[in-house]
């Protein structure tokens, strides 16, 4: 950049943005100065229909990029809708860099039209938030927003930015800055050699040990470092629903998800034993919440536990363990190079033992499993629209799932197929309304790959103008949505808590592909098992934006442990 050539503070932000490798805002126009600046350079804006669903976008954009996201907004009530997925982002981890658009200078504290204390509005969903008062630090303030967002645990930041900063031309800096820091994790640390050489030493010695990953292993890449250790040392890998993806769900020593995926017909059901029974559990990159563990009822007393993590508030929140706080990717590095240099004759000896255990697991699930997944019923069954839709994934299938009954059933009945498979899930707060916004963003970021978005139709309803956006941003995503007619989750927790459920729980008969067809999307109503494939195929091979409202049973609900008494019983 010439520091020489007289420019405005939004010509500043653009450039510095061009500079961290921003080539996509997700915005709708404001702030005005700084989306003209960025598109005079050559930098995309997606303009989404609404901010929560833009901010939605950036995280998705982040997930399947490696570069942090960037979403901007006007003040006021656009600002106040990008709290919630800055939320999500702050609980999953993901790193989004917000700008948001204040009043100007002399007008704060006056009751200026859409003044809201922005700083105060952030605190609670970000890892950082400031608001930029002096030109010549412009710089400075974008490149410690960036450093913020990717460093550390990743989450989103929040710069806020007064209109007439923006306007005013920019004094030469004092410090030129020239690092490109948009790409995260910025910074990989690692634990210190002898508590490495000590987890080493636990798993080599242990009777049956197990790995349970979690979301860390994509936000920090470790899925190649996690499948070798997989692979060389014989130890068993099962996932969270955020760390699906991260390892080969087809290798002999994957579990697949557990969580709270234990019900009857599930594989948890299975698998649920050979973590009780473990002696040394693993806990990598999770954050061991309500649904990863099953409500904390997963992990035996006496187990011992060797934590890893970036966030040294996550390791032993729960239980107490062996700490390796660092980077995920270079910590499983370090410690399969230990574990290669102890005695694995335990591993060795068992391997075939474990892996004839872990198959049986699979057999059985996919025993309890079958008359569902290969049921031809009308309406369908889910199961059934995932195992079609299996058939057709390919490893760089990105598959996106709204929250509830929807990240489920992706999580419990598709597989993956090699590691760092991405199957995006807002799983950090688990919002409904996510998964469309998240597909749109993880097609900017990968555009030559297939991306399809499970959503069900209480969930959709949040966000159906984001079609229009797909449609003219030429962002072809498959979208598939699960009609039931009802709010499924909320409909079978009341009954199961209470014997009956509200009013509110069924809804009104919504033609989803007409609303499609509106936004100048194709779509195909489905009510027959056999014409899945087809419609299926096509879009995903195309790569053209198309929805599948497909009619699904109303009584079909995940295997989860909260249902598992009613399942029984029927």
């Amino acid at each position: 950049m010439d520091t020489n050539v007289q420019q405005t503070v939004a010509s500043r932000v653009a450039l510095a943005l061009q500079r961290h490798g921003v080539t996509h805002i997700f915005a709708q126009s404001l702030p005005s100065a700084v989306i003209l600046a960025a598109e005079a350079i050559g930098i995309r804006q997606v303009a989404y229909r609404q901010e929560n669903m833009g901010g939605a976008m950036a995280d998705g954009y982040a997930r399947c990029s490696g570069k942090i996201g960037v979403v901007a907004a006007q003040n006021g009530p656009a600002a106040a809708l990008l709290v919630p997925p800055l939320a999500e982002a702050l609980k999953a981890s993901i790193p989004v860099l917000a700008l948001v658009q204040d009043v100007e200078r002399d007008q704060t504290d006056r009751n200026a039209f859409q003044e809201l204390d922005h700083l105060a509005l952030f605190q609670s969903c970000t890892k950082w938030v400031r608001r930029v008062v002096v030109a010549e630090r412009i710089e400075d303030y974008i490149d410690a927003a960036f450093t913020a967002a990717g460093s550390g645990r990743p989450g989103p930041a929040a710069l806020l930015l007064p209109a007439d900063l923006l306007r005013e031309t920019a004094p030469r800096p004092a410090f030129v800055r020239s690092l490109a820091l948009g790409a995260w994790p910025l910074d990989r640390p690692r634990p210190q050699d002898s508590l490495v050489l000590e987890a080493a030493s636990l798993i080599a010695s242990a009777r049956s040990p197990i790995i349970i990953a979690g979301g860390g292993a994509h936000c920090s890449g470790a899925s190649e470092a996690l499948a070798a250790l997989q692979q060389d040392c014989g130890i068993p890998v099962l996932t969270t629903n955020m760390g699906k993806g991260a390892v080969d769900e087809h290798h002999p020593l994957s579990g697949g998800v557990l969580g709270s995926l234990v019900g009857p017909g599930s594989l948890g059901r299975h698998t649920a034993a050979m973590v009780a029974e473990a002696d040394v559990v693993v806990l990598a990159g999770t954050r061991t919440n309500q649904n990863g563990t099953d409500s904390w009822r997963q992990l035996s007393m006496g187990t011992k536990i060797i934590h890893i993590d970036i966030d040294p508030a996550e390791i032993g929140r729960t239980y107490e363990c062996l700490r390796l706080q660092g980077d995920m990717r270079e910590t499983l590095t370090i410690l399969r190079s230990f574990l290669l240099n102890s005695d694995l004759n335990l591993r060795s000896l068992s391997r075939q033992s474990v892996i004839n255990r872990i198959a049986s697991c699979w057999e059985r699930f996919e025993t309890d499993n079958r008359a569902q997944a290969l049921s031809s019923t009308s309406p369908m069954r889910p199961e059934r629209v995932m195992t079609e839709l299996q058939a057709l994934l390919t490893p760089q299938t990105i598959v996106v799932a709204d929250a509830s009954y929807s990240s489920m059933w992706v999580a419990g009945q598709l597989r993956s197929l090699a590691p760092g498979m991405r199957f995006v899930t807002p799983r950090g707060l688990a919002g409904l309304g996510w998964g469309l916004p998240l597909a749109l963003g993880a097609k900017a970021a990968r555009p030559n790959d297939p991306v399809v978005c499970i959503v069900g139709d209480g969930g959709f309803a949040h966000c159906w103008a984001e079609l229009e956006t797909m449609v003219r941003s030429h962002l072809p995503v498959t979208i598939v949505v699960l009609n039931n007619g009802i709010l499924g989750f909320q409909k079978d927790a009341e009954t199961v808590k209470f014997g009956k459920y509200t009013t509110a729980c069924h809804l009104g008969n919504v033609d989803h592909s007409l609303i499609a067809e509106a936004c100048g999307c194709p779509s195909v109503r489905i009510s027959d098992p056999l014409d899945l494939a087809e419609h299926l195929g096509r879009a995903l091979q195309d790569q053209t934006a198309l929805l599948l409202e497909i009619m699904t049973d109303p009584a079909a609900h995940p295997p989860l442990s909260l249902f598992a008494r009613m399942d029984e019983a029927a």
